[in-house]
C-alpha cells in the first residue's frame, strides 16, 4: 500500500526499478560509449584512452581510471549554468564515487602508463543520476573492452566485476527501490548502493534525512539495494548480450 501523502510510483511496485534501456556504441568518435535511460533519467557515457599515465601512477605496474560527471543546462526543470571551471562540491563528490566504482570493475594492468577517462553526461535528470551514471559508465567500459578484444589489442577480458548501482529509500514506513526526484525529496532515509552482480558490496552512500533510523531499517535498506543491483545487472546483461563477459 502506498503511504498517505507520498509520491505515486506510476504503476511500479515499491521494489521495482524504473524501466531501463541501454544501448552501446552511440558515439562514433569514442572507442567505447553507451546511452542509458532509467525512467526519465538519461545518461550518455563515453570512454577515452589517453597514452599518458596519471601523475601518481608513473612507474606503477597498472594504469588509472578516472571519471567526470556533468549535467546539461536543461537536464533539470530549471536551467542550470554550465559548469565552466566552477567548484561544484556535488559534482566532485559524484565524480569520485564514479571513479571508485568503475575502478573496482576493471583490471588496469593491461593499461599500464595509460589513463582511462569515463565521461558521464546527464541529458535529463529525474533522480538517481549518480547510480545511472555508474550503470552507463560500466556499459561503456564493456563496449570499449569488447572492441579491444575483437581487434586483437587485448587477449584477455579485463573487466573482473560487473558493477552496478541503485538508490533505495524509506518513504514513510515503506522501502522503495530506485527513487525518482519526487520520492527523493520526501525520503526519511536513502542510500546509493554500489555492488556487483554477485552481491558483493563496493560502496554505500547516504543516511537519514529526518532524524535517526534504527539498525534494522538500515540493514534492510542495504540488503534491498544489493538485491536490486543484481536485478538491474541481469536486465543490462540481457540487453547487452553481444558484449563479452556480460
Amino acid at each position: 500500500m502506498t503511504p498517505t501523502n507520498t509520491p505515486l510510483r506510476q504503476g511500479r511496485d515499491a521494489l521495482q526499478y524504473r524501466p531501463l534501456t541501454v544501448k552501446r556504441g552511440v558515439n562514433p568518435h569514442a572507442p567505447g560509449s553507451a546511452h542509458l535511460i532509467m525512467g526519465r533519467t538519461e545518461i550518455v557515457a563515453t570512454i577515452t584512452l589517453d597514452d599518458k599515465p596519471a601523475p601518481h601512477m608513473r612507474g606503477k605496474k597498472e594504469g588509472w581510471l578516472t571519471a567526470e560527471y556533468a549535467m546539461l543546462p536543461r537536464a533539470t526543470t530549471d536551467r542550470q549554468a554550465r559548469e565552466r571551471n566552477l567548484q561544484n562540491g556535488r559534482r566532485h563528490e559524484i565524480q569520485r564515487l564514479l571513479g571508485r566504482a568503475l575502478r573496482a570493475s576493471v583490471d588496469l594492468k593491461p593499461f599500464r602508463n595509460q589513463t582511462l577517462y569515463v565521461d558521464c553526461d546527464v541529458l535529463v535528470a529525474d533522480g538517481g543520476t549518480r547510480v545511472a551514471s555508474i550503470l552507463a559508465g560500466h556499459a561503456a567500459l564493456h563496449d570499449f573492452c569488447d572492441a579491444l578484444i575483437n581487434t586483437g589489442k587485448l587477449s584477455e577480458w579485463p573487466i573482473v566485476h560487473n558493477v552496478g548501482a541503485i538508490s533505495v529509500g524509506l518513504i514513510g514506513q515503506e522501502i522503495r527501490v530506485d527513487l525518482d526526484y519526487a520520492e527523493d525529496k520526501v525520503a526519511r532515509a536513502d542510500l546509493n548502493v554500489v555492488a556487483t552482480d554477485t552481491g558483493k558490496i563496493i560502496e554505500v552512500q547516504g543516511g537519514a534525512e529526518e532524524g535517526p533510523i534504527d539498525l534494522t531499517e538500515y540493514t534492510t535498506l542495504l540488503q534491498t539495494g544489493v538485491v536490486a543491483v543484481q536485478s538491474v545487472m541481469g536486465d543490462m546483461a540481457r540487453q547487452l548480450a553481444v558484449i563479452q563477459g556480460l
